[in-house]
């Protein structure tokens, strides 16, 4: 019995059509898989399964999904992303430390601490980006936090009120792959490829209801705020707080972005 297998245009681009065809015929394809979105697990001979092929800049990784996850698609990170993946896939120990990249501007690292905001009744996925020191502006001597209107500069809203969702912004999308945060990518204003504008040292892992909620809604609420403003808080109610006095006292901008990846 072949496998119910769903196999993308794109996909198949990138694999070829006689690995494809291996694959349909149930040659190479698996029967049991953990679903690269939802992380449950799969049956390729009783339910439709997407394949996901993540690309890298010298590697390529197969995944598979449950098809009402998400479709067949081919989703590019960057190789280290992918070996991150890879490990995630392979069952390797992660460390729970935060995630951080340096700031382009000085030596401060962006801290990420993933909730669930509720607006208007319903929940959207976020993610509170903080640095832990005043970011100053490039060629800047400072002293100052340039941090918030650089962010404005880039397409940022300011929010008075945590209660109404962030505007879209475009060109920017937050990277999930394997069902682990890894990235917030900026498009390139020439034309050229996106860059990490954070990328995690290490996948970041994210809560079933967030993930869940994630690939619903296919769209991540990503607010910001100065150095010492928010703070590591172990609760979304917690959280929440703090993003409103943030919002009360004009030190938060924030920014919809599509979800890209799984």
């Amino acid at each position: 019995m072949s496998p119910l297998l769903d196999v993308s245009d794109d996909v198949r681009a990138e694999i070829g059509d006689e690995e494809a065809e291996r694959l349909l015929a149930g040659e190479n394809a698996p029967g049991a898989y953990d679903c690269t979105s939802c992380r449950t697990p799969g049956n390729t001979a009783q339910e439709r399964t997407s394949t996901v092929l993540f690309v890298g800049g010298e590697t390529a990784v197969l995944a598979f999904a449950h098809a009402s996850c998400i479709p067949s698609q081919v989703v590019s990170v960057s190789e280290e992303q992918l070996r991150g993946a890879v490990r995630s896939i392979t069952g390797q120990s992660q460390p729970s430390a935060q995630p951080a990249e340096p700031a382009a501007q000085n030596q401060a690292v962006l801290g990420v601490t993933c909730g669930q905001i509720l607006i208007e009744d319903e929940l959207f996925p976020a993610i509170v980006v903080e640095p832990t020191a005043p970011i100053v502006r490039p060629g800047s001597q400072g002293p100052g936090d340039d941090f918030l209107p650089l962010l404005i500069e880039a397409g940022f809203v300011p929010v008075s009120d945590v209660a109404t969702p962030p505007s879209p912004i475009a060109g920017w999308s937050v990277l999930l792959a394997m069902g682990k945060l890894h990235a917030v990518l900026q498009s390139d204003p020439a034309g050229g490829d996106a860059s990490a504008w954070w990328q995690a040292h290490e996948p970041l892992s994210v809560t079933d209801g967030w993930r869940a909620t994630a690939n619903q809604r296919h769209t991540v609420l990503v607010y910001a705020a100065p150095a010492g403003t928010i703070g590591q808080q172990p609760r979304e109610d917690l959280l929440r707080e703090a993003l409103e006095k943030a919002a009360a006292g004009g030190l938060l901008v924030a920014a919809a972005m599509p979800l890209a990846g799984t």
